[in-house]
């Protein structure tokens, strides 16, 4: 199997039937799967999930075990060569997936590949690629100055403009791209952070591990 998606649901139903739909439509053409894991959600998410998506693997946790450790008990199902670790409240292009698995960082002995994320508006999220926040960085942050010129620009990687493909050192956990053998290998995400920078640390040990982070602009 090529592609495991991996999305973690907690109180998002109406969101997770989006992007369940949407994610079925980008995986026509792609040998893959979805999972979906419930953190304990109290509204209907499981019982939508068994009525409109029956086929779709469901793991009911007991409770909410938190970000890091519920996208773990997800991989531990997967059979794809590739996961891609997705957020319940997003919907992606039906080329989403078949871009990204044939674009040319997927030749490269790449870590994680993030796309570009844009809100409901339309508007980039300038989160879709970040640097690792050193001290420095997070002042240049805290304080707007990467506003006022790109040499402060790190935190949000703007070396790369947003229709820039490159090497960046941080990717968001809304949506992310890694083999399913290099996750395992630098031990997935953090279960010690229950939700917030898991990303940032997931990120930040591929890039321990030799292996480069990508933002791909293209879709």
């Amino acid at each position: 199997m090529q592609l495991s998606v991996i999305i973690l649901n907690y109180n998002v139903r109406f969101f997770l039937e989006q992007c369940v739909f949407s994610v079925q439509k980008a995986l026509e053409n792609i040998d893959g799967e979805i999972i979906v894991i419930d953190n304990n959600s109290s509204d209907d998410s499981c019982a939508m999930m068994k009525k409109k998506f029956p086929t779709i693997k469901l793991i009911e946790n007991k409770e909410n075990l938190g970000f890091p450790k519920g996208n773990n008990i997800g991989v531990t199902e997967a059979k794809g060569e590739y996961l891609c670790i997705l957020n319940p409240d997003t919907v992606v292009a039906e080329d989403t997936f078949t871009k990204m698995l044939q674009s040319e960082f997927c030749n490269l002995n790449f870590g994680i590949i993030g796309c570009k994320l844009i809100d409901g508006t339309g508007s980039f999220l300038p989160e879709s690629k970040r640097g690792v926040p050193t001290p420095w960085v997070a002042f240049t942050k805290i304080f707007g100055l990467y506003k006022i010129s790109n040499f402060f620009g790190k935190y949000y990687a703007q070396h790369l403009t947003e229709n820039q493909s490159g090497k960046v050192d941080i990717l968001v956990g809304a949506f992310m791209i890694i083999k399913r053998d290099l996750y395992n290998e630098i031990g997935g995400f953090d279960e010690n952070c229950f939700m917030y920078s898991d990303d940032i640390d997931l990120s930040y040990m591929v890039l321990k591990s030799g292996k480069s982070n990508y933002y791909y602009h293209e879709t």
